[in-house]
């Protein structure tokens, strides 16, 4: 009798329960069952009565101890941390199940992985003669930015305009100037003018620099030193994974004469390799072979260590060299931008020059990359696929290692009786001042054994209709001066010896009659140069290009491919392709669409 008015007690207060509970969507159960497992979980709901008769916990007490507050999505760094982004996985999570918090209320949101890295630079702009006749800028012999532009474009989208700095992206090919004499200079000036192909009212004035070239067979004894960033953030196909096979590339164009050591860096610097002669490649790919990837980046100390070991190993009259292959994302240690640049600006003076790879994605600091490079006295390649690598270790390694001049500028005068007005096309930062040109203390770009270099710009001439910007209203008219009255600009450029400080300079006039009537009866490397320049622009917004379009830059680069034995001007017609399809189209003052 006592069982039975038990179990009565319990359906009663099973069935009052019900009554005041929430409705859920579970699904229901026998009849039968329910009295059983009522039966059996008896004390749970004891237990249960007795934990709601309890008064409510304050608000700080909601989550257990135990559990941290939901985090907040972390900063995107300026300087550049090595975290990677919380991917936001559950099981790192402790489960807390409460009606008020849900599960996306305590997992931090995931963290931006693009933390790339671009100086900010504005265009050139254009300047009236008669206010600012000179123009003076270092040269540049870097290419890293076109290859990180293709890097984009063939990940489909379009480079920020930081990314594109237009004198690498024309730098990157080689054009057929002739070469110097003798040694003395050790290159040879080129000019040519002819109308803008994207403005007939202008003029374009091309100048070309080749280098003496040096076959790499010839190269003096080369003291190397590869500086390898294996901090975490390395990790990856397209960071070490692709930077061992690059590094083995040069590693197999070495000579018994020349020799290597490797020093790598994270959290500290350590040495992998002691200098090594050439022939012994087993030994050298496989202490290339064995690095990986974990830690924080102390950038500053690799920096140093590896100046010592090329100091150490430092050969008169060869080539001294370190090389550094990284992301450049450095987050401990010296890590201010300008006081990087200053340790590498001391370290030069030793010597020894440095040249910048630049590998991956996603927190890549192209800034530093490229400005460390010049601070060094050296170049700046990016290196986005192993065919590039082979271009600038393998294919122009006598360009890369072996600098025939320094502190390289050039300075144009135009005469403004005949000049309205002038732009320089990319270089904006590596203008000068005008009394920059002739103070030996300025530092400049250098020039490797057969490179080339072109800067562009695009000139107004009097009346000519093509000019931008109003003269003054109390601006002093230019007076021509007669025995100059032909001459259209004044080129001169000043350069020292690899072992001098004291500059050498050339000068030439340019004069109107070498201007050609039609762009077309230019050469294919003027041509070529144009259509870069005019697709750098296109990717900068085309501030200046007017109607001129992708269609328009792959007509002009079909018409000037010429030879073409690696397939570099193929493989640029088809990156404009590319920028064509993903870019928005504009419209013309017809209302026709511009590609």
């Amino acid at each position: 009798m006592n069982r039975t008015l038990l179990s009565c007690c319990v359906l009663v207060t099973i069935a009052l329960l019900s009554a005041c509970s929430p409705k859920t969507d579970q699904p229901s159960m026998p009849q039968s069952s329910k009295v059983d497992a009522a039966t059996a979980n008896a004390p749970a709901l004891a237990a249960q009565r007795e934990e709601a008769a309890r008064p409510p916990a304050r608000p700080a007490e909601a989550l257990p101890a135990a559990v941290p507050p939901p985090p907040s999505p972390a900063p995107v760094a300026s300087g550049g941390g090595k975290n990677r982004a919380d991917k936001g996985n559950l099981s790192t999570v402790p489960s807390v199940r409460s009606p008020a918090v849900s599960l996306d209320a305590i997992r931090a949101a995931s963290e931006p992985t693009d933390r790339e890295q671009y100086a900010h630079q504005e265009e050139n702009p254009v300047k009236r003669a008669a206010e600012q006749p000179v123009s003076t800028f270092s040269i540049d012999v870097d290419t890293g930015a076109y290859a990180n532009v293709r890097r984009f474009l063939n990940q489909g989208q379009l480079p920020p305009h930081d990314a594109v700095r237009i004198e690498e992206l024309i730098n990157y090919f080689d054009y057929d100037y002739p070469l110097p004499d003798s040694r003395q200079p050790p290159f040879r000036v080129s000019t040519e003018l002819a109308p803008t192909p994207w403005n007939p009212k202008t003029l374009l004035l091309a100048m070309g620099i080749k280098g003496y070239d040096v076959p790499k067979t010839q190269l003096p004894p080369a003291n190397l030193v590869f500086l390898v960033d294996v901090s975490g953030s390395m990790e990856s196909t397209d960071k070490l994974g692709l930077l061992k096979p690059a590094l083995k590339l040069l590693t197999r164009q070495l000579r018994p004469e020349d020799h290597v050591a490797i020093a790598v860096y994270a959290g500290a610097a350590g040495v992998v390799l002691e200098p090594t002669s050439g022939n012994q490649r087993a030994k050298i790919e496989v202490a290339l072979d064995r690095l990986s990837a974990g830690g924080s980046t102390n950038g500053g100390a690799g920096i140093q260590l590896a100046y010592n070991l090329a100091r150490e190993g430092f050969v008169k009259d060869g080539v001294n060299r370190v090389i550094l292959a990284t992301d450049g994302d450095f987050n401990v240690g010296t890590v201010n931008f300008e006081a990087l640049k200053n340790l590498v600006e001391t370290q030069r003076k030793s010597g020894v020059a440095l040249t910048t790879l630049g590998f991956g994605g996603g927190n890549y600091n192209d800034q530093l990359m490229e400005q460390l490079a010049d601070a060094g006295n050296g170049n700046y390649a990016y290196i986005d696929t192993l065919q590039e690598a082979n271009k600038v270790l393998v294919e122009q390694m006598s360009a890369t290692l072996l600098t025939i001049a320094k502190d390289v500028k050039i300075q144009i005068e135009f005469n403004p009786a005949l000049v309205e007005e002038y732009r320089l096309i990319g270089y904006e930062n590596r203008v000068l001042k005008r009394e920059d040109f002739s103070n030996d203390a300025v530092d400049a770009g250098d020039i490797g054994a057969g490179h080339t270099v072109t800067a562009l710009y695009e000139i107004a001439l009097k009346d000519s209709g093509g000019a931008l910007t109003e003269p003054l209203r109390y601006g002093k008219p230019a007076e021509v001066a007669a025995p100059q009255n032909a001459e259209i600009a004044f080129l001169r450029l000043r350069y020292k010896q690899p072992d001098s400080e004291t500059s050498q300079l050339l000068e030439w006039p340019i004069r109107r009659e070498q201007a050609l009537k039609d762009w077309q009866e230019t050469s294919n490397r003027f041509r070529f140069a144009a259509a870069v320049a005019g697709f750098g622009q296109l990717l900068r917004g085309g501030k200046y290009t007017g109607a001129f379009g992708y269609d328009q830059v792959q007509t002009l680069a079909r018409t000037a491919r010429g030879d073409d034995s690696y397939g570099y001007r193929g493989e640029f017609l088809s990156l404009v392709g590319l920028a064509k399809s993903l870019a928005p189209g504009k419209s013309d003052e017809s209302g026709q669409m511009i590609r």
